[in-house]
């Protein structure tokens, strides 16, 4: 009787320790989580570092080189640019 208890217990225990996951990745996991939500918390009792970085405008905004459509051939204010050239610094 004793013997069967010891043969059950070691298969227990071998197939615990294929099922539990290695120590490694689980804890850096944890610390992952621990770092982000003490990061999330202290964020949330400072608040906004910057308010006033949002923009108030709430107006519709074309993109760099005017509205989508435009073919005007404006290069978005560099047609001043025409010294340039691939020199390497010459």
């Amino acid at each position: 009787m004793a013997e069967r208890r010891g043969l059950f217990l070691r298969r227990v225990v071998a197939l615990l320790k294929r099922c539990v996951p290695p120590p490694a990745p689980t804890s850096f996991l944890v610390l992952l989580v621990v770092v982000f939500g003490v990061s999330y918390a202290v964020g949330s009792a400072v608040g906004p570092v910057a308010p006033g970085m949002r923009s108030t405008d709430t107006g519709p905004q074309d993109p760099p080189g005017g509205p989508p459509g435009d073919d005007t051939g404006d290069s978005g204010g560099m047609g001043d640019m025409g010294g340039m050239h691939s020199g390497g610094g010459e």
